[in-house]
C-alpha cells in the first residue's frame, strides 16, 4: 500500500506540473499575435492569467491528493520515498529545475508545518544542477564574414513579426549606424568573430525585444533590440548595449517577460552572460519562472547565511504603522512583515494589506513597485538575531513568531530589494543628486498614475532611491486604482466662518483626493522644493489627474519605456 500511495502521490504531482507548464507555454505563445494585433489589452489579460495559473494550480493538486493522503500518515519517510521517485521520473525532462520547484509548493500547501526540509525537498539542487543541453535552436547565428549590412538584413528578416513595418529599410540603416559607433569603433571584427541573436522574442507592454551578443576584441559585447508596433507599423525603436540600461530592463520593479522558452536553464545561462549584473534568481523572474526565482533566491540565501557572521537588524528609516521591517546588513534584502495591530489613522486589516500587495503582484509595475516573494514556516537561526531586533518583533508581530530548537520561525514574511529610503537619500546627498531624485519622484507617481495605480500614501519614507538612482514605491498599503479615486479643486472659503474654519467646512468623501494639498508635505528640503514644484506642476492639478482617468477609462494602453528617450531612434514617434 505504501509503494501504491507514494507512486499515485508523485504521479498526480507530475501530471499538477505538466498541466501547468503546458497552460504557461499556451498562454505566452499568445503573445506574438497581441504585438501583430495591437491587442494591448489581451496582452495585458493574458499576463495576468499567466501570473495566477501556478497558484491554482498547485492548490488544485492538492485537492487532488488529499484523497489519496487522507488515510496516510504524513511522515517524513513517505515524503523522502516520494521525493526519490519524483527524481528518478523526471530525470530526462530537460525543465526539471522547475518541476522540482513545483513538487516543493505542493508539499508545502500539503504539510506547511514540516518547514523547509531538504530530506524531502528540493532545496539545494540550483538550476546548474540541470544539463544544459546542447541545443542548436537557442538563438541565430551571423557570422563577420558576412559583412555588416548582411548580418543585419538578415536579422530582420529571421524575426519577420508578420505585420507591415513603419520603414525598414530606414531602421536597417539607423541600427547599421549605431553599431558603427558603439563597436566597431572600438573593435576590428576577425574571421572568429560571430554575432548570435537568441530566437526567442521577449514581449512586454507594446514592445518586443531581441537579445543577443557579438564576439569581438576577445569577449562578448551584448545588445538589446526593442521593436514597437503602433499605428503606421512595426519599427525598431533603439539599440542599447549599455549595461546598466540592459540590466533596468530586468528589473526587479518590472514585469515579467511573455516569452516561450524550450530550455529554462539554458535560457537563463544565456542571459547570465549577457545581463551580467543580474543573479540567476532575478533571471528566472524575469522570463515569467518567478516561483522557481523564489526558489533560486532562497538557495542564494541560505548560502549567504552559511558563509556570513552578521545579525539581522531593524531597517533603517521610519518605522511603519503597518510593516515591521528588518534586514541583514551584509545581504541586499529587507523582510517585511505585516503588524499584529496598526496606529491611528491606519484602518485596516491583515488580510486587506495581503491583498493590495496580491493586487501589485499581478499589476503592471511600470519599473516602478518593487517585485516582492512571499514565505511561510521562514526559518532564521535565533543566534543571528540582534536583541533590539527581537523585541520589536515581539512587540509587533507576535502572533507571527515562534521559537523552536533554537530556530525564530516566521509563519508569513515577504522579502523585497533593498533601497535606501528617499526621506533619508535626501538628508545627505548634494543639490545635484537631491534635484535628479526629487524628479524621479515626481516621475514614480506620474507613471503609477498612467498605469491606475494610485500609490495612496506618497510621503517620501515610502518610496526608495536605487543604486542607479531611479526611484521606486515599495508601501502598498494604501493603493488604489486611479479609476477609484475622485480627484477635486478644493473649494473656496468664501464666508468668514469657511476661512477661519479649524476643520474642512465642506464634505469629504473616502476617495476623495485634492492634488492642491500636496504641496504641503512632499518636498521639504528647501534647495529643490522649488525645482520640485516647477517640475512637476502637474502633480498639483486635479484637471490633469482627471484627464489620465479619462484615458484609463477609454481604454488608453501607455506604455512605460525601461530605457531613456533620449536612446530612441524616433523620439517623437508614439508608442
Amino acid at each position: 500500500m505504501r509503494i501504491d500511495s507514494v507512486k499515485i502521490v508523485v504521479e498526480r504531482i507530475l501530471e499538477g506540473y505538466m498541466s501547468y507548464i503546458d497552460t504557461f507555454n499556451e498562454l505566452t505563445s499568445l503573445s506574438p499575435k497581441h504585438f501583430k494585433d495591437r491587442d494591448w489589452i489581451g496582452m495585458q489579460q493574458n499576463h495576468k492569467r499567466r501570473l495566477r495559473l501556478y497558484k491554482d494550480q498547485v492548490s488544485a493538486t492538492r485537492l487532488l491528493l488529499s484523497e489519496t493522503l487522507k488515510d496516510e500518515p504524513l511522515d517524513q519517510n513517505f515524503w523522502i520515498e516520494s521525493k526519490a521517485y519524483y527524481s528518478w521520473i523526471i530525470t530526462e525532462r530537460k525543465d526539471k529545475e522547475l518541476a522540482e520547484t513545483f513538487f516543493n509548493s505542493v508539499l508545502r500547501k500539503i504539510s506547511p508545518q514540516s518547514g523547509i526540509n531538504e530530506n524531502i525537498m528540493y532545496v539545494h539542487e540550483g538550476y546548474d544542477t540541470c544539463d544544459l543541453h546542447t541545443n542548436e535552436n537557442l538563438y541565430h547565428s551571423y557570422p563577420s564574414s558576412w559583412g555588416l549590412q548582411k548580418i543585419i538584413r538578415k536579422i530582420m528578416e529571421d524575426f519577420d513579426f508578420g505585420a507591415h513595418y513603419f520603414n525598414k529599410e530606414e531602421d536597417i540603416q539607423l541600427l547599421v549606424r549605431a553599431i558603427r559607433e558603439v563597436i566597431l569603433t572600438r573593435y576590428e571584427p576577425t574571421k572568429d568573430t560571430i554575432t548570435q541573436v537568441l530566437k526567442s522574442v521577449f514581449y512586454r507592454n507594446k514592445a518586443a525585444y531581441l537579445i543577443g551578443r557579438t564576439k569581438v576584441g576577445g569577449k562578448w559585447m551584448p545588445f538589446i533590440i526593442p521593436f514597437l508596433h503602433n499605428e503606421n507599423g512595426i519599427y525598431v525603436d533603439t539599440m542599447i548595449f549599455d549595461p546598466k540600461v540592459m540590466a533596468h530592463i530586468f528589473s526587479f520593479t518590472r514585469s515579467y517577460f511573455m516569452v516561450e522558452v524550450a530550455i529554462p536553464s539554458q535560457l537563463v545561462a544565456f542571459l547570465n552572460s549577457v545581463i551580467t549584473h543580474k543573479q540567476v534568481h532575478e533571471l528566472y523572474n524575469a522570463i515569467g519562472f518567478n516561483k522557481h526565482g523564489k526558489t533560486e533566491f532562497y538557495r542564494d540565501f541560505i548560502n549567504h547565511l552559511a558563509q556570513s557572521d552578521d545579525k539581522f537588524i531593524i531597517a533603517e528609516g521610519i518605522k511603519g504603522m503597518v510593516m515591521t521591517v528588518f534586514t541583514l546588513p551584509s545581504y541586499n534584502i529587507v523582510f517585511k512583515m505585516i503588524k499584529d495591530y496598526f496606529d491611528p489613522p491606519k484602518m485596516m486589516t491583515r488580510q486587506e494589506v495581503r491583498d493590495k500587495y496580491k493586487m501589485v503582484g499581478l499589476h503592471d509595475r511600470v519599473g516602478r513597485m518593487a517585485d516582492t516573494h512571499e514565505f511561510e514556516e521562514f526559518h532564521l537561526p535565533l543566534e543571528r538575531i540582534d536583541e533590539e531586533l527581537l523585541q520589536e518583533l515581539k512587540s509587533n508581530v507576535n502572533s507571527l513568531i515562534e521559537i523552536k530548537n533554537n530556530q525564530l520561525i516566521f509563519k508569513h514574511l515577504y522579502t523585497e530589494r533593498k533601497m535606501t529610503p528617499l526621506n533619508i537619500f535626501l538628508e545627505t546627498c548634494n543639490t545635484d543628486d537631491a534635484k535628479t531624485v526629487v524628479e524621479e519622484y515626481g516621475n514614480a507617481i506620474l507613471q503609477l498614475a498612467k498605469a491606475n495605480i494610485f500609490p495612496g500614501d506618497m510621503m517620501t519614507k515610502n518610496f526608495g532611491v536605487t543604486r542607479q538612482k531611479r526611484v521606486v514605491f515599495y508601501d502598498y498599503d494604501e493603493i488604489e486604482f486611479m479609476t477609484d479615486m475622485n480627484f477635486r479643486w478644493k473649494p473656496k472659503a468664501e464666508t468668514y466662518e469657511q476661512i477661519y474654519a479649524s476643520e474642512p467646512w465642506y464634505d469629504i468623501k473616502a476617495n476623495d483626493v485634492f492634488p492642491e494639498d500636496f504641496k504641503k508635505w512632499m518636498i521639504g528640503r528647501a534647495d529643490v522644493k522649488d525645482h520640485f514644484f516647477t517640475y512637476h506642476a502637474d502633480l498639483f492639478n486635479p484637471d490633469y489627474w482627471i484627464k489620465l482617468q479619462d484615458q484609463i477609462r477609454k481604454g488608453e494602453f501607455i506604455h512605460a519605456f525601461p530605457y531613456p528617450t533620449e536612446i530612441r531612434f524616433r523620439p517623437d514617434e508614439k508608442a
